[in-house]
């Protein structure tokens, strides 16, 4: 009964210092951050177009989160500088991803910034990234005989309009390309001011 109680005892401790490490501190820690000067709060076109993000699994093949050169060579990748948890002031909850199935797009609004570009791509991804295995997301499109006041019609290269259509973007798409074009993170992060040691000489005036 005694070695039941110790390993009971064991466990919650385990458990404690576990939920501590991998919850509660990074809580505080991105709670305790301030934005960056160039980081601003979501519109609210982005902000619904991030629920279309995330209503449609984008983040279960994109991360959100360039590392560091001694981690991966993401820099390389022009994926951009390493992310900081600053970054993620606006984000409730965060979208950092586990996987990378595509490219990371903590950039994508850096990298591809046309509106056109990212509406051909969610029509028909492989008319732009050749051998592409992201699906394409037709139903975040009408077909129209011809456009009407007002639409947002597609310009898709040739070789994949729709014979005799055109195609026109459904509001949920226009916001999910308004969130996609605000993750550009290219701003400078300055880093944490260091702590001042005991006994330090005063800087140069």
């Amino acid at each position: 009964m005694q070695d039941e109680l110790k390993l009971l005892g064991g466990a919650m401790v385990t458990l404690a210092l576990a939920t501590s490490a991998l919850v509660i501190v990074p809580h505080v820690q991105l709670s305790a951050s301030e934005a960056p000067a160039g980081l601003k709060p979501y519109t609210a076109q982005q902000l619904r177009g991030r629920e279309v993000y995330i209503r449609n699994g984008c983040v279960y093949c994109h991360s959100q989160q360039p590392r560091d050169k001694a981690q991966a060579p993401d820099d390389q990748r022009g994926w951009g500088r390493a992310s900081v948890a600053a970054d993620y002031h606006y984000d409730t909850p965060h979208l950092l991803g586990t996987m990378r199935t595509g490219p990371d797009l903590f950039n994508i609004g850096a990298r591809q910034p046309s509106a056109d570009w990212h509406l051909g791509h969610m029509f028909q991804p492989r008319a732009y990234v050749p051998g592409s295995i992201m699906p394409s997301y037709p139903y975040l499109f009408d077909y129209k005989e011809a456009a009407e006041p007002g639409d947002r019609v597609v310009n898709l290269p040739p070789g994949f309009k729709p014979l005799g259509k055109v195609v026109v973007a459904k509001p949920e798409v226009l916001d999910l390309v308004a969130y996609l074009q605000s993750l550009d993170h290219t701003y400078p992060v300055l880093p944490a001011p260091q702590a001042k040691k005991e006994g330090a000489p005063n800087a140069a005036k």
